[in-house]
């Protein structure tokens, strides 16, 4: 596994040069929880194109993206044409109230700190955690996205603990061993140095537990991961950056695949 995984890493560090900027569409004023048509054009047109209608073993990773409501309009896609990669086949975004997310034991989201969960996705993904799914949130900044994300979460799991992860965890060390640890910025703060956003000027690396002591939740607070294997290519980001943006990734699949 950990060879055919590396291989999908490497071959998104080739293909995310050919990746356009992200999508900026123009969108109309409304409430949370109202998709857009760019919204529910991103999401699969029908079961039949559900990697579960597929046979078994169709593929051996599914890089998943969780779909929630949010106060803005479409967070839940930020970078999301990163994923039209040929290292990952299937484009797999999956709502948090889908019965077919229970499938897929890797789950990312990005830009948490806007969630505004529905009932329905609070029990969707609680399902999912416990019957043995990985979350990974990024891309979310500063006390109030913090607070916000928070709330969210402890409706998810109601009475959960939220802890730094010690740098011994096995996670940091499932194929690659990190001992460096960064605040990864985006494109544009990497040329100047300034590498926070908003109040978030130091990176968190958290954690929740369940009983049995399984990391469910890897948080990623004050960093932005996906913003380095979105521009790992462009030679004037750092590559610092990239490279512990992309151990990172290659440790969380293994560790959820494995774990």
């Amino acid at each position: 596994m950990r060879g055919s995984v590396t291989t999908a890493l490497l071959r998104i560090s080739v293909g995310s040069a050919l990746v356009a900027a992200l999508l900026q569409l123009p969108q109309p004023t409304r409430g949370a929880g109202e998709a857009s048509r760019f919204e529910r054009s991103l999401l699969r047109p029908d079961s039949d194109e559900s990697p579960s209608s597929g046979p078994a073993g169709h593929t051996e990773f599914y890089f998943t993206r969780a779909v929630y409501t949010a106060y803005r309009s479409r967070n839940w896609a930020i970078d999301y044409p990163l994923t039209h990669l040929d290292a990952f086949p299937d484009i797999h975004p999956v709502p948090l109230d889908d019965p077919d997310l229970n499938r897929f034991p890797f789950l990312y989201a990005v830009e948490v700190g806007h969630m505004a969960l529905t009932e329905p996705e609070v029990l969707g993904l609680r399902r999912y955690l416990h019957a043995g799914g990985f979350l990974v949130v990024d891309d979310f900044w500063g006390t109030r996205e913090w607070a916000n994300f928070e709330s969210e979460i402890r409706q998810v799991l109601p009475g959960c603990t939220i802890v730094e992860l010690p740098k011994d965890h096995p996670v940091f060390s499932a194929f690659y061993d990190i001992r460096e640890f960064y605040q990864v910025p985006n494109v544009g703060n990497a040329q100047t140095g300034h590498t926070w956003e908003k109040d978030g000027f130091v990176p968190y690396y958290r954690g929740i537990f369940d009983d049995k002591g399984r990391l469910i939740v890897a948080i990623n607070h004050n960093t932005d991961l996906g913003d380095a294997w979105e521009w790992a290519e462009v030679p004037e980001y750092p590559l610092k950056y990239s490279t512990f943006a992309y151990q990172m990734a290659v440790n969380l699949i293994v560790y959820s695949m494995s774990h």
